[in-house]
């Protein structure tokens, strides 16, 4: 069977991108392809045995040593160690396809040129806006920004996008600029995979090439048809807890609609968010971390769950998982959100960053009979059947593999004749 290495900057489920590594690595081996693993070391990642061959951590918020920090300014940029790895691995792991997720700054992109000298095609999926915005997100921390559009990278540095850091963020410009010179990814790259059609056309908006790019929505394991529980008194968040999602937004809108909100997930901001519910005298339940059952114990009390977004998003997985649990959910109307949420059947949609108005779609919500939230949950538990399972990612996936040349033993002679 083909050998499948995954590539991907964490080796646990920190957010949407890692879980869909990880998910994707895992789906293939049951499929009955091998499938290897290509990481950043982590305290928190998976155990596996090819951690062997994994980089050094790198979190550029760390406040390492001087010589430690000009050692990472390096490796971001261009970074030999981690080629190496690379090709010690595929020594002992001779894959017939690499997928790349997120490497971002924490691995070294000439990665890309050691796959393509071996003749390994290589497909990427973005989950962020890394090939076109230095600071991957499109925020320069006040808003939605396309100012580095399309090679003026060094405005990453001048609005210091990366954490407010005018070194870190021109670190990012330099690493921008050096895979702009030399083409890391456009050369090395044989298929972009969008799971929204919103990042697609961006891409191409920017000056990628269309014939590059492909639209694979992403997937999620559908749960067995049961009963569902009666909508809950309370909104629910889940996911990171990082400015961009909006949440500072959610929480004034939560205590002028006089909602309780419950807060599922870990981040930056979560000190922030706190202060802020003490200071509007929002009432919310922070959970902290938490994964499989008890995560969608939180997600199946709800009423609606909440995804305030302020900026790009791609295509959530959070969105899918709460339709999946038969939970609608008000989005704010930004990026492939859109795509996700048809307003009044599957969810509700607002104004990205307006206060009033998620206030209000909070209070309509909060106020509709139980039998209309319930009909607006099941119609998106039906969206998410007929659309996002798991065997219809398998299947276009197996299909683009097989576009570079690879496929299954027993699949090669059907191809054949596919070609003809």
């Amino acid at each position: 069977m083909p050998r499948l290495l995954n590539i991907n900057t964490y080796h646990y489920r920190r957010g949407g991108a890692d879980a869909v590594y990880l998910d994707h690595g895992a789906m293939f081996a049951r499929a009955g392809w091998e499938s290897g693993w290509f990481a950043m070391h982590h305290p928190r990642n998976e155990k596996t045995p090819w951690s062997r061959f994994f980089v050094d951590e790198i979190e550029l918020g760390h406040d390492y040593p001087a010589w430690r920090k000009l050692a990472i300014a390096k490796q971001v940029i261009h970074s030999r160690s981690h080629a190496r790895a690379l090709h010690r691995l595929l020594d002992a792991f001779p894959a017939d396809i690499a997928h790349v997720h997120n490497i971002r700054h924490h691995i070294g992109a000439n990665i890309l040129a050691e796959l393509k000298r071996r003749g390994i095609p290589v497909v990427l999926t973005v989950h962020d806006l890394k090939l076109l915005c230095p600071a991957y997100r499109m925020h320069d921390g006040t808003g939605v920004c396309e100012a580095c559009k399309p090679h003026a990278v060094f405005h990453c540095a001048t609005r210091r996008c990366m954490h407010g850091s005018l070194p870190l963020s021109a670190l990012i410009s330099v690493e921008s600029a050096v895979h702009r010179l030399t083409r890391a990814y456009r050369r090395h790259v044989d298929r972009i995979v969008c799971p929204s059609r919103f990042y697609l056309e961006k891409h191409v908006e920017w000056g990628w090439p269309r014939a590059q790019l492909v639209h694979i929505p992403n997937d999620v394991a559908l749960v067995p048809p049961a009963s569902v529980a009666p909508p809950g008194d309370y909104f629910c968040y889940f996911g990171r807890l990082s400015f961009e999602k909006g949440l500072a937004t959610l929480v004034r809108a939560a205590a002028i609609a006089r909602v309780p909100l419950h807060l599922v997930g870990e981040g930056p901001q979560e000190a922030a968010l706190r202060a802020l519910a003490a200071e509007t005298g929002a009432n919310v339940t922070f959970h902290g971390h938490r994964a499989g059952d008890a995560l969608f114990d939180v997600v199946r009390g709800a009423r609606a769950c909440v995804l305030p977004s302020e900026w790009y998003e791609n295509a959530p997985k959070s969105v899918l998982e709460a339709f999946n649990h038969a939970r609608p959910v008000i989005g704010a109307a930004i990026g492939g959100i859109t795509e996700l949420i048809e307003h009044g059947r599957t969810g509700w949609l607002f104004a990205s960053g307006d206060v009033g108005a998620l206030a209000a779609q909070l209070r309509a919500v909060r106020d509709a009979d139980d039998p209309v939230v319930a009909q607006v949950g099941a119609r998106a538990a039906a969206f998410v059947r007929e659309t996002f399972s798991t065997e219809r990612y398998l299947r276009e996936m197996t299909a683009l593999y097989a576009e570079l040349g690879v496929v299954a033993a027993d699949e090669r002679a059907q191809y054949a004749r596919i070609c003809k």
